[in-house]
């Protein structure tokens, strides 16, 4: 399975900022069964997102974003990946907000979304290293399992 991590960042994008959270996706990426996942990095906004989210999903089983969630005006990533996604699939980013109450006071400000376009999936996370390892922490168990019911192969569940 194929995975490919996408930091959305103007400042990254423009060299003034290291890209933290793409690696540290990658390196959690690693641990949940989808290695060599490359970092690639884009600016913020609608069309910069979506241009690359519509390149990456033709050749990957998995998308996954980093920054551009929050509340900002350029936080736009959420947008980008509904104007991609066929399907939401709610759960996921469920989960990995719901992690964060009760412990990280502004967790709940991240409106990140998850879907599926075509049989790729895509899942939005927060900016941060330390958001990007719990929010994968969360779902990571879970991501194969979806992939493998998105490109039919034989499970439990349609055997």
């Amino acid at each position: 399975m194929k995975a490919v991590v996408v930091t959305v960042s103007d400042r990254v994008s423009r060299g003034e900022a290291t890209d933290a959270s793409g690696p540290a996706a990658a390196a959690k990426l690693d641990e949940y069964g989808f290695p060599e996942a490359r970092v690639v990095v884009v600016p913020d906004g609608v069309e910069s997102v979506r241009r690359i989210l519509v390149e990456l999903v033709a050749d990957h089983d998995l998308v996954v974003t980093t920054g551009g969630t929050g509340f900002a005006p350029r936080d736009v990533t959420p947008e980008a990946t509904r104007l991609v996604i066929d399907r939401e699939a709610p759960g996921l980013a469920e989960a990995m907000r719901a992690v964060t109450f009760g412990k990280v006071p502004h967790g709940m400000l991240s409106r990140g979304v998850t879907g599926i376009a075509g049989s790729t999936l895509i899942v939005n996370l927060p900016g941060s290293v330390k958001a990007v390892n719990e929010s994968l922490d969360v779902v990571g168990p879970a991501l194969r399992h979806a992939i493998e019911l998105l490109i039919a192969v034989e499970t439990d569940h349609n055997t």
